[in-house]
């Protein structure tokens, strides 16, 4: 690392963009990984997408009483 940084020719707010939207990422442990990929692949969708439905699917079953 540098004892000093020029920033003399920076500009303010370049980069910041008001209206972006944050996609957190969520990791799942190695097994339920392997576990989930290989359900997905039998069910010929995108893990993404299986992974969707059964949060909404628990989600929906957390909230009926």
């Amino acid at each position: 690392m540098k004892p000093e940084y020029n920033f003399s020719k920076g500009e303010r707010g370049k980069f910041y963009r008001p209206d972006a939207v944050f996609h957190f990422p969520i990791y799942l442990a190695p097994d339920v990984e392997e576990d989930l990929t290989r359900v997905a692949a039998q069910k010929n969708v995108d893990l993404q997408d299986l992974v969707n439905e059964w949060l909404r699917a628990t989600i929906k079953a957390l909230q009926t009483p």
